[in-house]
């Protein structure tokens, strides 16, 4: 059983098992006057169905991030990254790897595919507001790649998500 606050999910080898686990959580909320979510409350194959728990989404043996938790995401950093803002670079920075070590901390256990991605989106963001700064027009992407290659925001500071997920990963298996 893993329990969140006040979701919980129970794991069996076994439909049967999952039935009868079923059954002895809806007597022990029923004797406490307590009530199960009637459409949060089913038995899934986790294997093919895949199942959600706060902000992740479990399917086989992977977790990713929620749509809506990515959703959320992305919006957060879209507020905090608009191209005609006015705030130095540096400030930008320090504001953005707030929300992404706040973000990362809770999603660490993501599937590794999901951290280059969103860098890839938000470097994507960082060259839009290069782009704007001197009057061009239009997303960071092409020439742009060159003239303001990967390891320029990482000397600007700018928290990685995929390197913080190697780093995690790494240390684990000490």
């Amino acid at each position: 059983m893993t329990r969140y606050a006040d979701d919980l999910v129970i794991q069996c080898p076994t439909r049967e098992e999952a039935e009868r686990a079923l059954a002895l959580v809806q007597a022990w909320t029923a004797e406490r006057d307590l009530t199960l979510h009637p459409t949060k409350t089913k038995i899934v194959d986790a294997e093919t169905d895949g199942f959600k728990f706060p902000g992740y989404r479990f399917v086989k043996h992977r977790r990713f991030p929620r749509r809506k938790s990515l959703a959320k995401f992305r919006e957060a950093i879209r507020g905090k990254t608009k191209w005609t803002s006015g705030r130095s670079l540096h400030a930008i920075i320090d504001d953005v790897n707030r929300t992404l070590i706040g973000w990362f901390a809770y999603f660490q256990h993501s599937d590794p595919t999901v951290f280059g991605a969103l860098d890839g989106w938000g470097r994507m963001r960082w060259r839009s507001i290069q782009r704007k700064r001197p009057g061009r027009r239009g997303r960071g992407r092409g020439a742009d790649h060159r003239r303001w290659p990967n390891v320029c925001f990482a000397a600007f500071g700018l928290f990685r998500l995929k390197t913080a997920h190697a780093t995690v990963v790494q240390s684990s298996r000490r």
